[in-house]
C-alpha cells in the first residue's frame, strides 16, 4: 500500500478504526495474561537467517495471543519513541507541558540521525514537531530531548510501570541505548504488545482522544520499514507503526494492524540477527512472520 493510501485510511476512517472513541481514565497496573496464549513456532525463520526473533500477535477481536520467545528480552532500539510520544502527551494533558512550547537546538544535542534537528541548529522547534520527528523518522536528538524534557530516564520508567509494565527497562539516551550491554534498555514482545494495546485499543487509555488520534496517524506516516511490518499484510490494510534498528543486527517493528473492516491486530517483532545478515534478509524475517501469524488467525 503507499503512504498516500494509509493516510487516507486514518484520516477518514478514525470511528472505524476505533481512535476517536476511546475513555480516558487512570492506568490499572497490570501484567500480560500469558496463559491466555498460542505457541507460535518461528524456529524455521530464525534457523534460515541465523537470528533470534520475539514475536507476538494478539487478534483484538477474537483475543487470540500468538508468542515466540515472547518473554525473553531483546533491545528495544528507537520503537521506544512511540513510547516516549504516548508519555509526552499524558503529559500535556495533565497541564505538565505544551505542544507549542519551542525548545532551542543547539550543536551539542545532535548525534548521529538527526533528520528533523540538524536542520534546526540554532533556532528552536516545538515540542509537537519534536514528538512528530521522532516517531515518523525516529530522530535521535528530538528524542532525547524530549526524554531531558519530562525529567530524563526515571520518568520514562514511571510510565511504563503505570502501564503495567514492570519489566521493561530504561537505561542510556541515544545513541547508547542501543547497544547490548546486558538487561539495559530491554522489552519483552509480550510487554510491547500489551503496551500498545493498552495505548491505542483498550477503551480505557490514558490517551484523549486527540493525542491518541495525532499519533496515531505519525505511526501511519512514518516512512521507515516498508519492508518489514507493512510488508507482510494483505492489500488494503493500515499499518500504524514504530520501528527500531541497531546497526549490528536488532531489527524490529511494533504497530497496529488495521483491515478494511474488523478489529485490529497488535503486532510486536524484534529480531536479533546476526552481523553477517543483510537488512533485506532481517526486514523479510518480521514481514514473513507477520504474514504467517495473520494467516494462522484466519485474518489473511
Amino acid at each position: 500500500m503507499t503512504l498516500r493510501t494509509d493516510r487516507r485510511s486514518v484520516l477518514t476512517g478514525l470511528g472505524a478504526l476505533g481512535v476517536a472513541s476511546c475513555v480516558r481514565a487512570e492506568p490499572a497496573p497490570r501484567e500480560p495474561a500469558p496463559a491466555a496464549a498460542e505457541a507460535f513456532d518461528l524456529s524455521a525463520l530464525e534457523r534460515a537467517d541465523g537470528g533470534r526473533l520475539g514475536f507476538v500477535a494478539h487478534d483484538t477481536g477474537s483475543d487470540r495471543r500468538l508468542v515466540w520467545r515472547a518473554d525473553e528480552r531483546f533491545v528495544y532500539c528507537s520503537t521506544f519513541k512511540m513510547f516516549l510520544a504516548a508519555a509526552t502527551f499524558v503529559r500535556v494533558q495533565a497541564g505538565e507541558e505544551r505542544l507549542d512550547r519551542q525548545i532551542p537546538i543547539t550543536a551539542a544535542d545532535l548525534v548521529p540521525h538527526a533528520p528533523v534537528t540538524e536542520p534546526a541548529v540554532g533556532g528552536s522547534l516545538s515540542v509537537e514537531a519534536l514528538m512528530k520527528g521522532a516517531v515518523e523518522v525516529s530522530d535521535n536528538p528530538a528524542a532525547n530531548l524530549l526524554l531531558n524534557a519530562m525529567g530524563g530516564l526515571e520518568p520514562m520508567r514511571a510510565f511504563y510501570r503505570s502501564l503495567g509494565d514492570r519489566s521493561t527497562t530504561v537505561d542510556r539516551f541515544e545513541p547508547q541505548m542501543n547497544r547490548l550491554d546486558g538487561d539495559k534498555d530491554t522489552i519483552t514482545p509480550q510487554h510491547s504488545a500489551a503496551n500498545l494495546h493498552r495505548l491505542l485499543v483498550d477503551p480505557a487509555t490514558p490517551l484523549a482522544p486527540e493525542s491518541k488520534a495525532t499519533l496515531l496517524r505519525w505511526m501511519v506516516d512514518s516512512p521507515t520499514g516498508a519492508n518489514r511490518l507493512k510488508a507482510g499484510v494483505p492489500a488494503g490494510w493500515t499499518v500504524a507503526h514504530k520501528t527500531g534498528t541497531g546497526g549490528y543486527g536488532p531489527t524490529n517493528d511494533i504497530g497496529v494492524l488495521y483491515p478494511p473492516t474488523g478489529a485490529p491486530v497488535i503486532v510486536a517483532a524484534y529480531y536479533h540477527a546476526t552481523r553477517a545478515s543483510s537488512d533485506a534478509a532481517n526486514d523479510a524475517v518480521i514481514a514473513e512472520a507477520t504474514r504467517l501469524a495473520l494467516a494462522a488467525l484466519g485474518r489473511a
